[in-house]
């Protein structure tokens, strides 16, 4: 089962994350999601436990759960449709290459 953790203190490390649901059960994964411009922590990620009745006890106990004087948020992940790509990549128009005819 995915688990949503947000709300997350920006300090907090992987590591610490990691001991908190390890509590519950087995993890597959745990990821806190890092901004690519800041190289900080954007404040939530995801952790992965591959038993659902570990995974429902984990976000029962742990959401509003408080970590470095903040209440986290713990629920589960919701499934998102990738993004649609647009086909092309070229801003044409239908003119004829741009070119007026004389």
């Amino acid at each position: 089962m995915n688990i949503f953790i947000g709300n997350l203190p920006y300090k907090i490390q992987e590591s610490e994350l990691r001991e908190l649901f390890e509590d519950y059960g087995e993890l597959t994964s745990l990821k806190i999601i890092i901004d690519r411009e800041t190289g900080k922590s954007k404040g939530f990620g995801f952790a992965e436990m591959p038993d659902r009745e570990s995974a429902l006890k984990a976000i029962d106990d742990l959401n509003a759960a408080e970590i470095y004087g903040r209440n986290i948020v713990v629920k589960e992940a919701e499934e998102r449709p990738a993004p649609a790509r647009k086909p092309g990549g070229f801003n044409r128009n239908n003119s004829g290459g741009g070119y007026k005819k004389a």
